[in-house]
């Protein structure tokens, strides 16, 4: 062991190579403070060097987990006692932002807020969003596929990558660096370590697709009485603001109430409604885009779709609104879910879930909210009990899910958190491609063991 540390700090130098005790002062993730269990941690700042740490643990057959910012949610970065952990917090250069072309060239370990707030000084757009802006990396959205509010505007992470380089366990450097939006050259090999969570390479730099900064947003919150006036709307802002929305953003009652109110989130609106939705569009028109948000507004508000709303009139405002959508600190410790079915069966499985857990599990309840207009919800359930009470509520989450042909990540990923699931949307066929491609590119199992598949 103590061969294997000399020659990490060989590569990398002995200070940013984490052993013993150290360790202790390194939480395993964002939901999980408890200290990182692993031989060592190292930190290479170079594609040389992660190529030089994996062909050296290849060599020895040593384990290797993959870690960005540590804010993933189904222990999919998550290392033993057993395993080098390469964290790739070092390789945060913003390398080239080609204007013209419309692409950004990173590092893996650029913090997704780092790139935006260098992208607004130029009057430039990487469209990706989510609350853990300020801790995720981009080679952990690379490696979760992440979605967040943009999606249905501007697709998943999969949608917003020209092109990968990858490092494959026995050190070889895999270049796919084109920056062209066409590229129609056989098999798209980058495509197989999106969404791979670093089980098939780690990934050390990154070909972003940029857009336009949008020059105007407007943002609402509304309340409806119904799901199907939910629904209903979702249609006429999909149409009357075609080519605009940016984001439609549903809470469920239950989750409104639990963020808001005394010593919490203020809320926006009454906290008796059945359904909340945030709204946002951005254009390039300022006053036109107004008029047409507006007239939506008001189309809305004739037809029944919507019984309240407030409009947020500056930047401000707008964060406010926000806040309740994306800091729900008020209702944790629970179990939280990441799932995805079509929006028609959305609330026959909402109703299923919340009167079996009510049932088989006296005292637990769910907590709905999430990106709907993709088909995406998020669950917690709670209150937090044990292992043993957090398998049987998988169970019901899980299982109620399946006759709606739900899947069970929309956009979180596998993992150890939902490997046991993975069969309920992949086939036998497809679990033994997967393996067959994991054994090729990595046949001793060594790069994220035990994740995934």
């Amino acid at each position: 062991m103590s061969t294997l540390i000399a020659d990490l700090i060989a590569i990398a130098s002995a200070k940013n190579v984490i052993t013993g005790d150290a360790l202790l002062e390194r939480p395993t993730s964002y939901w999980d403070s408890s200290p990182t269990r692993a031989i060592a941690v190292v930190k290479p700042a170079t594609t040389e060097q992660v190529s030089a740490i994996l062909a050296l643990c290849n060599r020895r057959k040593q384990t290797v987990v993959v870690q960005g910012g540590l804010t993933g949610v189904v222990q999919g970065a998550n290392s033993s006692v057993e395993d080098v952990v390469i964290s790739l917090t070092r390789l945060d250069k913003i390398l080239e932002v080609n204007e013209v072309d419309g692409v950004a060239q990173v590092e893996s370990g650029v913090v997704l807020q780092s790139l935006q707030n260098e992208l607004t000084d130029r009057g430039l757009l990487f469209p990706l969003d989510l609350g853990a802006r300020g801790s995720c990396t981009i080679g952990g959205n690379v490696a979760t596929n992440a979605g967040g509010i943009n999606v249905l505007r501007y697709g998943m992470m999969r949608n917003l990558v020209l092109g990968l380089e990858v490092v494959l366990m026995d050190g070889t450097v895999v270049s796919s660096m084109y920056p062209m939006l066409k590229n129609n050259t056989g098999y798209d090999l980058k495509q197989l370590f999106i969404g791979s969570e670093g089980t098939l390479g780690v990934v050390t730099k990154v070909l972003l697709r940029l857009f336009p900064l949008p020059v105007s947003r407007q943002s609402a919150m509304i309340a409806a009485d119904s799901f199907e006036s939910v629904v209903g709307l979702l249609q006429q802002v999909k149409a009357k603001l075609a080519g605009t929305l940016s984001a439609f953003e549903v809470m469920w009652n239950n989750y409104y109430v639990g963020v808001t109110g005394e010593g919490q989130h203020r809320p926006p609106l009454g906290r008796h409604y059945p359904y909340y939705v945030m709204i946002e569009s951005e254009g390039f028109e300022p006053e036109s885009d107004k008029i047409r948000f507006q007239n939506l507004l008001e189309t809305a508000f004739e037809a029944g779709q919507i019984v309240d709303a407030v409009v947020a009139n500056s930047e401000r405002e707008r964060e406010e609104l926000w806040l309740v959508r994306e800091e729900f600190d008020p209702i944790l410790p629970a179990y939280l879910y990441d799932i995805s079915l079509p929006i028609q069966k959305m609330t026959a499985y909402t109703d299923e879930l919340e009167q079996r857990l009510t049932t088989e599990l006296n005292g637990t309840n769910s907590v709905v909210f999430g990106h709907i207009a993709d088909g995406n919800l998020h669950i917690f359930v709670g209150p937090y009990q044990n292992e043993n009470h957090h398998a049987n509520v998988d169970s019901i989450v899980y299982g109620s899910l399946q006759k709606y042909g739900g899947s069970v990540s929309a956009e979180h990923g596998i993992g150890l958190g939902k490997k046991a699931w993975l069969s309920i949307n992949r086939s036998d066929v497809e679990l033994g491609m997967m393996r067959g491609i994991k054994s090729i590119v990595d046949p001793d199992g060594l790069l994220n063991p035990g994740k995934v598949i």
